[in-house]
């Protein structure tokens, strides 16, 4: 008798570190050996520090066992990096960073965009929050002090009024654009591929000012080689205290705060989302991440895939009269 319990529980044990094996294997199975992350605008911007900080925190995550790699894909207003998530397998290895200007503005700008924002892509949760901002550099005198001594020194110089922004149709354009709209200004539009270019030419008096996310400028700002007069959050930017609100300044209309999320392929398993998802909150929480997106102005921000959904659905209604206001288009 005694044997024989023995020998129960020797199989006992037996099935019990099989199972473990077995489960073991099943979360090996489910990690992801390499993680692509797409970025649809230059290195050293803002939403490229966010790509590659939180990339390198899920590293031994549940969700990425070997290694996560930043692929740059700058060009069409970071229409390339959605349409190459679109085509890419939808089994958790490559996602993709995009500010909501991709997927709640563009397409009521563009007839045509390579993909769906709704039908081809895959909320996995945001990752942060920025507040664009107004800059101006040496081309406007330094007596220009806030954003209507500026609109009063455009008008009066239409010939050196030119605002650039990170993208044609993104967030930042659309910010310049309405600023002159609704104030008769007329501000002569430069786009760039990217931030890190147009706030070169700010500095260098290539052109007068640049709206674009505010934490690229903060460099710049503190080292006096330009001046930020606004930001477009609904408080004031933590990074730069000193300098108020579009909404403060009587520019309610501006106030916008814009995220970065993260997006899978659409057909990617919800269990594979969410453990993307996990990995990307437990990253936000590391004090090392959330000090290096502070250095380029950028806010925490994590949320649920379903969050994530909703607020892209909301700026998608919010910005269409207002593009059409612009009369703005992918052609024009």
């Amino acid at each position: 008798m005694i044997e024989r319990r023995q020998l129960l529980r020797a199989a006992l044990g037996a099935a019990g570190l099989t199972a473990l094996g077995l489960h073991g294997a099943r979360v090996h199975a489910q990690q992801v050996e390499l993680l692509r992350i797409l970025y649809g605008f230059p290195a050293g911007s803002a939403g490229d520090i966010v790509a590659r900080r939180v990339g390198e925190k899920m590293v031994g995550s549940e969700f990425v066992r070997g290694n996560a790699i930043v692929e740059n894909k700058p060009g069409a207003g970071g229409r390339i990096a959605l349409s190459l998530l679109k085509q890419a397998a939808p089994d958790g290895t490559t996602l993709a960073l995009s500010p909501f200007s991709c997927t709640s503005i563009y397409p009521h700008v563009y007839q045509r965009l390579d993909y769906d924002p709704v039908k081809d892509l895959t909320p996995v949760g945001t990752a942060a929050l920025i507040f664009h901002g107004l800059a101006v550099g040496p081309v406007v005198p330094e007596s220009v002090k806030d954003v209507r001594g500026f609109l009063a020194w455009a008008k009066a110089n239409p010939q050196l009024a030119n605002c650039g922004s990170p993208a044609a149709g993104s967030t930042p354009h659309f910010i310049g654009a309405l600023l002159g709209l609704m104030n008769d200004v007329p501000l002569n539009h430069v786009p760039y591929r990217g931030s890190v270019p147009g706030v070169a030419d700010v500095v260098g008096g290539q052109i007068a000012a640049m709206v674009t996310p505010s934490g690229d400028f903060i460099a710049n700002h503190r080292a006096g080689r330009l001046r930020v007069l606004a930001t477009s959050g609904t408080r004031r930017s933590p990074f730069l205290p000193e300098v108020p609100t579009f909404a403060e300044q009587g520019f309610a209309p501006l106030t916008v705060e814009e995220w970065f999320g993260f997006y899978a392929p659409a057909g990617t398993p919800a269990a594979l989302v969410a453990r993307a998802n996990a990995a990307i909150v437990a990253a936000l929480k590391d004090p090392a991440v959330v000090d290096a997106l502070a250095v380029v102005g950028l806010i925490v921000h994590p949320s649920t895939p379903q969050e994530m959904a909703a607020s892209q659905a909301a700026e998608h209604e919010r910005w269409g009269p207002l593009v059409k206001r612009i009369g703005f288009t992918g052609d024009s």
